[in-house]
């Protein structure tokens, strides 16, 4: 088989490549670059670059690849800046994808494996998220994503397109110190950056109802998120006709208090935080029920905060070495692969 992976050249794009090519399926990337990076893609992976949009575009690497399912994960994914600009985001993230999914059918690709986010569901009052938690999304980027499930699910059923939505929750960790995420978006690099530039780490509200309260997320390997992805395709290579939602989390729970804590740990850095009134919109927790993924993919989550945190900063020093501390490694857990697509 061969999987197109659109976005591959980005950051979590990168490592479903890499796992990909572990797993001995084929792989094409398809990136327009505008964020992703052509020196993440392997060697002997096919990059084609161009967007969603480009419907001819899309149409030719269909055909001229053979490709017989599609990873869409380009996107456009900053909170702030759907709020901002919310009809580029409905271009990029809605439109594309109609583009995309009217050149896959066209092309009787027969299984859709969509990049969504525990995004959709905004601000969830429960202790654990499950796939059947109403979805209530607060910005036009987890619209949008919401909008892409839907318009996902409903070729599924016209065509016979098997498809599989994937939630993931907040992703961090890096496979290797030159797959790792170069944005500042996320709170583990946003909490490097202000180390870096030995400023006390940010802490939105700490009157939340939660053990010390700050609030709790749900965080989760970039390397699990990228086997769960190759799980997802050979579960739809496997039996056509599905269609399936699932959540991609560890079902741990772990506070942004403690979270900064282990980070001043492993990178020897002791700056407290300070405290700065609550951010709108933000809930007190988000922890993801993965039960359902364990039971559809037979996939769970490896990798631990330690892990997320090691290899992460790892990454962050290859590109700032200046934020190193004198006898505090850089290195985790070494990630492990997942098993074949298909057989040898």
């Amino acid at each position: 088989m061969t999987w197109l992976i659109t976005g591959g050249a980005g950051y979590i794009g990168a490592h479903v490549v890499r796992a990909m090519a572990e797993a001995r399926g084929g792989a094409v990337v398809y990136d327009d670059l505008s964020t992703g990076e052509a020196a993440r893609v392997p060697d002997g992976v096919p990059l084609v670059v161009g967007s969603t949009l480009d419907a001819e575009r899309v149409a030719r690497v269909l055909a001229d690849h053979a490709v017989t399912g599609v990873v869409h994960l380009a996107a456009k994914k900053q909170v702030g800046e759907s709020v901002a600009r919310p009809l580029h985001y409905y271009r990029e993230n809605v439109e594309g994808l109609r583009v995309l999914l009217e050149a896959v059918t066209a092309a009787g690709v027969p299984s859709f494996v969509f990049s969504s986010s525990a995004a959709v569901y905004g601000m969830p009052d429960v202790e654990l998220v499950t796939e059947d938690t109403p979805c209530a999304p607060l910005s036009p980027y987890g619209e949008t994503k919401l909008a892409g499930e839907w318009l996902v699910r409903a070729t599924g059923r016209a065509t016979g397109l098997s498809t599989a939505c994937l939630r993931y929750f907040n992703v961090a960790g890096a496979a290797t110190p030159q797959l790792a995420d170069t944005g500042v978006h996320n709170l583990v690099p946003m909490v490097f950056e202000k180390l870096t530039q030995n400023a006390p780490p940010r802490i939105f509200g700490d009157d939340y109802p939660t053990p010390d309260g700050t609030c709790v997320r749900d965080y989760i390997h970039v390397v699990d998120v990228a086997e769960a992805h190759v799980a997802a395709a050979r579960a739809l290579a496997a039996s056509p006709g599905r269609d399936l939602t699932l959540n991609i989390g560890r079902g741990e729970g772990v506070s942004v208090r403690e979270m900064i804590d282990r980070i001043n740990a492993v990178t020897g850095h002791g700056l407290p935080p300070t405290v700065d009134p609550r951010r709108p919109g933000d809930p007190a927790r988000v922890v993801a029920s993965a039960a359902r993924a364990a039971t559809e993919l037979a996939w769970t989550a490896e990798h631990d905060v330690q892990d997320m945190i090691t290899s992460a900063w790892a990454g962050w020093l290859r590109l700032h070495p200046e934020a190193a501390r004198e006898g505090h490694g850089s290195a985790g857990r070494a990630p492990h692969g997942p098993p074949p697509l298909t057989g040898p």
